[in-house]
């Protein structure tokens, strides 16, 4: 089952994911796309160690996630990717955004036995931004939320840590 957490930033939507990973079968990994470039995000990181707790691996990746997940679901019965969002802020660094998300499609239309849940954020409810650059990577990531939602068995939107069941 392959289940979809969408939410803005600070919404709720991570440990609303990790509720439904730590209800499903051990052994779990959590796969951590986001890298620290700042302090502050540094300590979120750190936060969101601590609240897992050790029973969770812990795997971060950054352009690799569809071979990540490829061999996750050969060891692991339950997987957590967080996040979908700071996946593709690294594949659109590295050039081959489009052949990473034709691969990633690939895996999840493939997708059997192990629960997967992906968090991202659901960045298109703002102002529109000015720079071309934030609007094309809004774009970019609205189309790669709507491709795994339709692949997704479940959807759910968290707004205020409340979270609203979109696809059942």
């Amino acid at each position: 089952m392959i289940t979809l957490v969408l939410g803005g930033n600070k919404s709720g939507k991570s440990d609303f994911a990790l509720d439904l990973l730590q209800k499903n079968e051990k052994p779990a990994l959590f796969i951590a796309t986001g890298k620290a470039r700042d302090l502050e995000f540094r300590r979120q990181i750190q936060d969101h160690r601590i609240s897992r707790g050790p029973e969770i691996e812990v795997m971060e990746v950054s352009a690799d996630l569809p071979q990540t997940l490829r061999k996750a679901k050969a060891d692991f019965p339950s997987v957590l990717v967080d996040s979908l969002d700071y996946w593709l802020f690294s594949i659109r660094k590295s050039g081959c955004e489009n052949e990473r998300i034709q691969e990633l499609s690939e895996v999840l239309n493939h997708w059997t036995a192990t629960n997967l849940i992906l968090v991202s954020c659901e960045a298109g409810l703002g102002p529109l931004p000015l720079s071309g650059e934030v609007r094309a990577f809004i774009r970019g990531l609205g189309a790669l939320n709507q491709a795994c939602a339709q692949i997704a068995d479940r959807v759910f939107l968290v707004a205020a840590g409340l979270p609203l069941q979109l696809k059942a």
